[in-house]
């Protein structure tokens, strides 16, 4: 990344920060043209369109970012919750037990509870 891309990268990442999602995404255009395997780059992506409720575009940046590293689990988790948001619960379960495992944070832990008891009261409907 050149200085002035690093620069957009984190103008982007205080933004989202500030909860400005939509301006984030915009800072990070030239980010994702010059740095498109960058997993970094794909994570902020991903979490910018998390929060302006892009979903499709969300799990496709989180989904990237697990071809690139399979271990990242906040990427697993981000994904899982992008999916839960998506009334996919199963793949959603999926996801997240695997972030679970791999950082048993309370965090996941949490999210992870929502989804398999949400799973349960459709079951017994």
């Amino acid at each position: 990344m050149t200085d002035s891309t690093f620069d957009a990268f984190r103008r982007a990442e205080a933004l989202l920060a500030e909860r400005r999602p939509l301006e984030a995404l915009r800072e990070l255009r030239t980010v994702l043209e010059e740095a498109p395997d960058a997993p970094s780059v794909q994570l902020l992506a991903g979490r910018a369109y998390l929060s302006s409720a892009q979903l499709q575009r969300a799990e496709a940046a989180f989904r990237k970012v697990l071809d690139l590293d399979p271990s990242d689990h906040y990427a697993r988790f981000a994904l899982g919750r992008t999916l839960q948001r998506q009334s996919r619960l199963p793949e959603a379960l999926a996801q997240l037990r695997m972030a679970a495992a791999m950082n048993p944070s309370p965090e996941y832990q949490e999210a992870l509870g929502e989804v398999a008891a949400r799973i349960a009261v459709e079951r017994d409907r």
